[in-house]
């Protein structure tokens, strides 16, 4: 794997009215103690006003913590959303209560690897830094 010229950029974000974010914030600290940089952009945010805060902070990938059972209303409004201001190269990914054939369903659309509870966190950064290694131009 190639040495990345500078640390990572992770969107931290928790979409619509879900709002427990315990597990953002332990993800967020993870991510941040694995060396990337990281936003967090606090509780009840819509797609779009994720997207634009992801544009305006330049990230390499968004990670959004779903807990509401959304997740086939909010990843496909974020992956529309993403697709409408050119963030083609940027990843999406996530985690929360899932279920798995939502899950590949998910997976299918374009939306990255996506964490049930428990995952170790070191398995999600290092799969955020690894896509980022093999997708993004530096």
């Amino acid at each position: 794997m190639k040495e990345l010229n500078r640390p990572v950029r992770v969107l931290v974000a928790k979409v619509g009215l879900d709002g427990h974010d315990r597990g953002a914030k332990v993800i967020a600290t993870a991510l941040r103690d694995a060396g990337m940089e990281v936003i967090y952009t606090g509780l009840r945010q819509t797609p779009e006003m994720v997207v634009n805060a992801a544009l305006q902070e330049d990230v390499d990938a968004i990670g959004v913590s779903i807990l509401s059972g959304a997740h086939m209303t909010v990843f496909p409004r974020l992956l529309k959303v993403m697709k409408e201001k050119g963030l083609d190269d940027v990843l999406l990914t996530g985690g929360g209560i899932i279920p798995d054939d939502d899950m590949k369903a998910l997976n299918d659309m374009g939306v990255g690897k996506l964490f049930p509870p428990g995952t170790n966190t070191s398995d999600i950064a290092g799969y955020i830094k690894g896509w980022v290694t093999s997708n993004r131009a530096f």
